[in-house]
């Protein structure tokens, strides 16, 4: 895998996102390498667990565009949105099986905005889909990507006040 290249081509579009409205968001961005696979993360730090990295926190919650060499040679970015071990987020009392319903019934409304997405799997992946893409270009499809999970960032928050202690 040409990791370096696809590397910079990630961070050529996260470099590119709106900073001022992920700031007002309080979104990280966060690009880098995962078993194989070169990855943009959008996170919350508090989608994670307290004192911990929240890119690799026991508990978290986030949003992933990635690809590696099998997905770019069928000309596709994936993207997905993770939920992991949440009954250990402090201040909430999270059955996973029933944030990813209640998730998912709210995500309904949005779900036609989003290209062969899916939100059947098991409650660790909310949603998940992919893009067609321009294996030599394909920094506008995962800004678009970025930004179109920026405009339902509100429904993890919305989901979490829900279960909160």
């Amino acid at each position: 895998m040409d990791t370096a290249s696809y590397l910079a081509k990630f961070q050529k579009a996260a470099d590119q996102l709106d900073q001022k409205l992920l700031r007002e968001k309080e979104i990280e961005a966060a690009v880098g390498v995962i078993m194989y696979s070169v990855f943009l993360k959008l996170y919350k730090k508090s989608w994670a667990s307290e004192e911990q990295d929240p890119l690799t926190a026991k508990s978290r919650i986030f949003f992933s565009i990635w690809v590696n060499d099998d997905i770019i040679k069928e000309q596709k970015i994936y993207y997905n949105i993770h939920a992991f071990k949440l009954r250990h987020l402090k201040g909430y009392a999270i059955q996973s099986r029933q944030f990813a319903d209640a998730f998912r019934a709210d995500f309904k409304v949005f779900e036609q905005q989003w290209s062969n997405v899916s939100v059947k799997f098991g409650p660790l992946t909310l949603m998940e889909g992919w893009v067609k893409c321009d294996v030599n270009d394909f920094q506008n499809e995962i800004i678009s990507l970025a930004n179109n999970f920026l405009s339902i960032a509100h429904l993890i928050d919305d989901t979490l006040i829900q279960f909160k202690k």
